[in-house]
């Protein structure tokens, strides 16, 4: 039952796959050079906000930005607010004349992040007038609860960043700045509260040392990814794309800020990662509020399939590049497929026990286990070695072993893809494209659902 060349030669071709990519990015990672500096004052910055709902956050958010930066523009877009977010902004931006509101009422407004950003771009476009240097201004996004380090800027205008005028995009490191808190559920037990600690450290260490090292692998292969939080680009790489799409942000895409950075490639405009500064988050510490945003990835991953023939065809995809973006954007293909010759195995099992009887079949697995073992010490171990990576990095105060075990939830965290790939998948053939709102952590629930499905 066994012999079948697929069952046997598919999962080895996905664990090959996984360590090469694995080993690159942990080399990109480990010896990395220290991005030098620039002169933020060589650019002129616009922070974009997207916000629906935030008025638990905004406030803080705006203030540290004009405390840090002094010398940026805050762009806040309310998306037809049910709170008092665009009260809030407005009461700031008359006595700043560099915080901005934009306002977007429905039936227009809730059509997706990007249509937001979109519209702060037209305003934006206003604003400068036709005389600006459009090379020179650079718009950052920024999550309604982000905090970038007030370093970022000078980062971000250096030799790796806008300091190169090859250079579109910039993406920095995304941190979540609440992995020590004792506490995440206060309402709940020790239990939950445990369990709601360790996501949230899975989700850090996920985003500060595995995906900054496969964005300075892609910094290798010409195919960084801008993400929603982070994410700086030059007017001017934006211009382009609203050239050749109508929009530089897609309507109707889960994963714009991804897209955004495949069309600024296609288009010829570089992007960089730099991981020596950083944006910082929430991570989610709800298991029902985490599986569907990582949905809605998986969703928005499948959505960018329909890219392939670009890329593949592309000048500026070099064949390095073009290997790299397929296997991100087809990794939810690959969990399907998966999760599909597993239940061909299974359903091989049950025959075979009823042929041979379950004593010949058992027996038959069981002489494989010397294999099975070795596959499965391959497969953990490269997520244990991230954990002493973390440890140094982000906490150095915790001893050898904890790293190590975080090593291991983080193999075993890495699962949650399989169940959100499929959902992802089913979602896509419903038609289904529309997301609740992901509550903040601040927030209180009066009533209606939240971070759901719609």
């Amino acid at each position: 039952m066994f012999d079948h060349p697929l069952l046997l030669v598919f999962p080895f071709f996905l664990l090959l796959c996984f360590l090469l990519y694995w080993a690159g990015a942990r080399h990109a990672y480990t010896r990395r050079a220290e991005a030098r500096t620039g002169d933020p004052a060589s650019h002129d910055w616009h922070f974009f906000v997207p916000c629906r709902d935030e008025e638990a956050v905004v406030a803080t958010t705006v203030g540290r930005m004009r405390s840090d930066f002094p010398g940026a523009h805050v762009w806040v877009i309310d998306d037809d607010s049910d709170d008092r977010t665009g009260a809030i902004v407005a009461e700031l931006a008359e006595t700043d004349r560099r915080v901005h509101l934009v306002r977007r009422h429905r039936p227009n407004a809730r059509t997706g992040k990007g249509a937001a950003l979109n519209a702060a771009y037209d305003e934006l476009n206003q604003f400068l007038g036709e005389d600006a240097d459009r090379e020179r201004v650079v718009v950052c996004v920024i999550d309604a609860d982000g905090q970038l380090d007030p370093r970022a800027l000078a980062r971000v205008s250096g030799p790796s960043g806008f300091g190169d005028p090859e250079i579109g995009g910039v993406q920095v490191s995304v941190r979540m700045r609440n992995t020590d808190d004792p506490r995440p559920l206060p309402d709940r037990g020790r239990v939950r509260n445990a369990f709601a600690r360790l996501l949230v450290r899975m989700q850090d260490m996920e985003f500060s040392v595995s995906n900054a090292g496969m964005q300075l692998l892609r910094g290798r292969t010409g195919s960084v990814g801008l993400g929603g939080n982070g994410q700086f680009t030059r007017l001017s790489a934006l211009d382009r794309i609203a050239a050749a799409e109508r929009r530089p942000w897609q309507r109707g895409a889960l994963l714009e800020d991804y897209e955004l950075g495949l069309h600024m490639i296609l288009n010829g405009d570089r992007i960089s990662h730099i991981a020596d500064t950083w944006v910082s988050q929430e991570g989610l510490p709800h298991g029902r509020r985490f599986l569907t945003q990582r949905t809605r990835w998986a969703q928005g991953n499948l959505q960018c399939v329909r890219y392939a023939p670009r890329i593949v065809s592309s000048r500026h995809y070099s064949g390095k590049g073009v290997l790299e973006t397929l296997y991100t954007f087809l990794q939810p293909v690959a969990h399907l497929v998966t999760l599909a010759l597993c239940a061909v195995m299974f359903v091989f099992l049950g025959l075979s026990m009823a042929d041979e009887g379950a004593g010949g079949t058992l027996g038959g697995i069981l002489a494989l286990w010397p294999l099975v073992l070795a596959l499965a010490v391959i497969s953990v171990l490269p997520f244990v070695a991230w954990g002493p990576v973390y440890r140094r990095d982000r906490a150095p105060g915790r001893s050898l072993l904890v790293s190590l075990l975080w090593g291991l939830a983080l193999w075993l965290y890495a699962y949650h893809l399989f169940p959100a790939s499929a959902r992802g998948f089913v979602r896509m053939l419903r038609g289904r494209n529309g997301w609740a709102k992901t509550r903040r952590n601040a927030e209180q629930v009066l009533s209606g659902p939240v971070a759901v499905e719609s």
